[in-house]
């Protein structure tokens, strides 16, 4: 079915104004001052957004859907997870892929694809995670690039002899990354600095959630950037600091920028919002607010906010990881390493986003929607994403700047058993949401039909 949208305020990353926009065969065929709905077809949909803003679908550059920890997964799958993503205002999301140790990376594609593929209810892509690095990997990596689209690798410099990769094969993977054109995202940690606090702190009966951040403090991560940073200035590789959360990694990052090292920066949304006091919460509660890197003093969020609105961090994700607070978090009861990690937010995030960035005066319309949709678009090829333009994809959010509602988890689309931002009222709400032109959500609900719509989303490399 055809669709106007009427009387809005157009805002992108670059521009702000008043028009009309038409949308036919899943894309933006028109965008005039004012469009008469009598001179088009008699099926069109015409959504009035006098008083709204009209935003590009938002990027979410970083979920996990799909996700193994220790004998338990994750408790969304695509059909809620994009759901969620929806409700919220995102219409494509890119989700790390996270091999066994052991694990063939065709296998491993093939798995988290068999996943979302005829599930998801928006347009998706993957990072590839690279656990191995053998001569089978290596071919298999350079096919999954080419007949698939997969434009991005993920590695891990955390989680010792689990996700870590060696330095050997970080410095070959970069190498191929550059000869391939694709850029590689990385977790910015030290395994092994991790690996010796954890094991200390637990020796010394510090086993609690409050105990996790101790365990993988600020300097760790700034090394982690430093030296992911180190790495591409050598082989020219691009590269992509995944959830950098503190001012130390901040300016680890901005002088590896300054001396022209291609760095893109990402932070996700928990770390703007909360701080390591909500880890450190009585009764084992602190535990749901567990993620790696972990929430830090709240003096970072100035830093964090600083560096979207100067450009040097270029994306806000989410990380999102849902585990059930009762049934997988308590797994870690005794002993904080064995905690799932991850704060979802796959819902929250742009609301969160407009209330404590926009709202506030921390950042401008222009910038959220760059950090929110069109920089992760550019950044990881996501052709016809993060724009409203004639031949742009017809995703749109339609946005109430002035609707307040609460955060909770009686009314969230994730399957997980708790909200990190339980009893938050927020500013900002995405009226109505479309993707490739279908309206999938009204007035804060979900509309859409079977689950499928979602497609993978192949990309080109570019990062040569």
């Amino acid at each position: 079915m055809p669709l106007l949208i009427k009387n809005g305020r157009i805002i992108t990353a670059d521009a702000d104004y008043h028009g009309d926009i038409y949308c036919a065969g899943e894309k933006i065929t028109r965008i005039e001052d004012s469009i008469d709905p009598g001179s088009l077809p008699s099926d069109t949909e015409v959504i009035n957004a006098s008083g709204r803003y009209v935003f590009p679908g938002f990027v979410d550059p970083h979920v996990h859907v799909h996700l193994p920890f220790m004998g338990t997964f994750a408790k969304d799958d695509h059909e809620s997870a994009s759901r969620a993503a929806i409700v919220g205002g995102t219409t494509t999301y890119i989700e790390m892929i996270c091999p066994a140790p052991d694990q063939e990376p065709m296998d491993a594609f093939n798995e988290w694809q068999g996943k979302a593929k005829d599930q998801s209810h928006c347009d998706y892509s993957f990072h590839l995670g690279v656990v191995r690095f053998d001569d089978l990997a290596r071919e298999q990596i350079r096919r999954i690039v080419r007949d698939h689209g997969i434009a991005s690798f993920k590695v891990f410099l955390a989680y010792k002899g689990a996700l870590d990769i060696s330095d050997e094969n970080l410095f070959d993977l970069l190498s191929m990354g550059k000869e391939l054109g694709v850029i590689t995202t990385a977790h910015c940690e030290n395994a092994t600095a991790i690996a010796a606090m954890q094991q200390k702190l637990l020796s010394e009966g510090k086993t609690g959630p409050e105990w996790h951040e101790p365990s993988r403090p600020v300097r760790v991560e700034a090394e982690g950037v430093h030296h992911l940073a180190t790495f591409a200035e050598l082989t020219g590789a691009h590269v992509y600091a995944v959830h950098t959360s503190c001012a130390a990694a901040i300016e680890e990052a901005r002088a590896a920028q300054a001396r022209g090292v291609k760095l893109w920066v990402e932070s996700v949304i928990p770390h703007f919002a909360l701080d390591h006091t909500h880890a450190e919460q009585v009764n084992f509660e602190g535990a749901k607010y567990v993620m790696s890197p972990p929430l830090r003093d709240r003096a970072n969020h100035d830093v964090l906010w600083a560096a979207l609105a100067s450009g040097v961090t270029s994306t806000v994700g989410t990380d999102h990881a849902p585990f059930d607070f009762n049934g997988q978090k308590d797994m870690g009861k005794d002993d904080f390493t064995l905690i799932p990690n991850g704060i979802p937010s796959i819902q929250e995030r742009i609301d969160l986003l407009h209330t404590l960035g926009v709202k506030t005066g921390r950042i401008d319309l222009n910038t959220f929607v760059r950090v929110a949709s069109t920089n992760a678009a550019q950044i990881f090829g996501l052709k016809g994403k993060g724009t409203i333009s004639v031949g742009a994809d017809a995703d749109i959010v339609v946005y109430d700047p002035e609707h307040k509602h609460t955060l909770s988890a009686k009314t969230h689309q994730s399957q997980v058993d708790y909200n990190g931002f339980e009893g938050w009222e927020v500013t900002g709400r995405a009226e109505t949401v479309t993707v490739r032109g279908k309206v999938m959500a009204r007035d804060g609900g979900f509309v859409g039909d079977e689950p499928g719509r979602g497609r993978l989303i192949q990309r080109e490399p570019t990062h040569f």
